[in-house]
């Protein structure tokens, strides 16, 4: 009878044991590596974040993390497939299984981590809702309170009309929402004069006064009046694939901090004897091993796009943003990588 109860004891932890191994290796990361694709949703057009130029081909600082995670996982920044999506189609399309992730300007807030069976990794750009005026049509709006009683051009799908309904009822305010759905019908109905302001993300507002002709017309009111922590957001259905996607947030943040670039990455996998710089290139240390990849996962990221700071020059300073939130921990920032030990 000892033996017996002792016998079954071992095979209903054997059970477990294979049970939490199966649930470890997700459907999501073995469907990437079975179609050598990563499959990213992104924005039908933001400049500086993911857009795409004359030829198709994207680009931005959203695609960069596109990029950096295929080259980590498949070898390659060339094994991404961009799905473009509007604010209405992206989390339907995360939802279905049609994109494997969504890389797309998207604020991670506690209804779409809790109850939309999706995760967050990691912030990747910090942000806040700004509003924006024709200075010329509206000489006298100086602040956000001189708005009062206006109309204000909002997207549907976004959290930007409940941010901004928000503001007014704790500021005894009253705004006239105008609702479009997409981010260029908004931005088209404001600059033709359908609402008197237009409010989204601050960079949104940067990166659609960037391609006007005419920018010197509009001003950015002073007041920021919501958190939007802008994150890639994954289905809650693979723990493997999600350490590799936090990590790799990580491994490009901490790359600028120990001066690792795009340009360098290689010599200093070779000379550096920063016990950090080694780990992060897999110099030492079982990093990549523990993420289920090779060694050199970090190095490949980072030959793709360069470190967070890289990323940032290249898609966002054009825009005329300040690094502000963006910045590195030391340097006054909220960028803050975990340690790679």
């Amino acid at each position: 009878m000892l033996k017996q109860k002792t016998l079954c004891r071992c095979l209903a932890a054997l059970t477990l044991g294979v049970a939490a191994g199966s649930a470890f290796a997700g459907p999501t990361l073995d469907a990437i590596k079975q179609r050598g694709t990563l499959v990213c949703g992104v924005h039908t057009g933001l400049t500086g974040f993911s857009a795409p130029d004359k030829t198709g081909k994207y680009a931005g600082i959203d695609v960069d993390y596109c990029k950096a995670l295929a080259a980590a996982i498949l070898g390659s920044a060339d094994k991404v497939k961009y799905v473009p999506l509007t604010a209405q189609q992206r989390f339907t399309a995360l939802q279905s299984g049609e994109i494997d992730l969504l890389s797309r300007n998207t604020t991670w807030n506690s209804k779409r981590d809790t109850t939309m069976g999706s995760v967050f990794p990691g912030v990747w750009f910090y942000d806040g809702q700004a509003f924006v005026i024709n200075s010329k049509k509206n000489p006298k709006v100086k602040k956000l309170a001189d708005l009062n009683k206006a109309s204000v051009c909002v997207e549907t799908g976004t959290t930007t009309e409940r941010n901004m309904a928000d503001y007014a009822r704790a500021n005894k305010l009253s705004f006239k929402p105008v609702v479009f759905e997409g981010q260029e019908a908004t931005e088209k109905a404001f600059q033709s004069g359908r609402c008197d302001a237009y409010t989204t993300d601050a960079s949104g507002i940067a990166a659609m006064l960037v391609n006007l002709p005419n920018r010197s017309d509009y001003t950015v009111l002073p007041e920021i009046i919501s958190k939007e922590p802008l994150a890639p957001m994954l289905r809650r259905n693979d723990q493997e694939f999600f350490a590799i996607a936090r990590w790799t947030i990580f491994a490009l943040q901490q790359a600028e901090e120990s001066g690792v670039t795009q340009a360098n990455v290689l010599r200093m996998k070779a000379e550096s004897k920063d016990p950090a710089v080694q780990r992060l290139t897999g110099a030492t240390g079982e990093i990549g091993k523990g993420l289920g990849l090779d060694a050199d996962w970090a190095v490949r990221a980072l030959q793709a796009v360069g470190n967070y700071g890289e990323s940032f020059e290249r898609n966002i300073k054009p825009l005329g943003l300040a690094r502000g939130m963006n910045a590195l921990w030391n340097k006054g920032g909220l960028m803050y990588p975990m340690p790679l030990d």
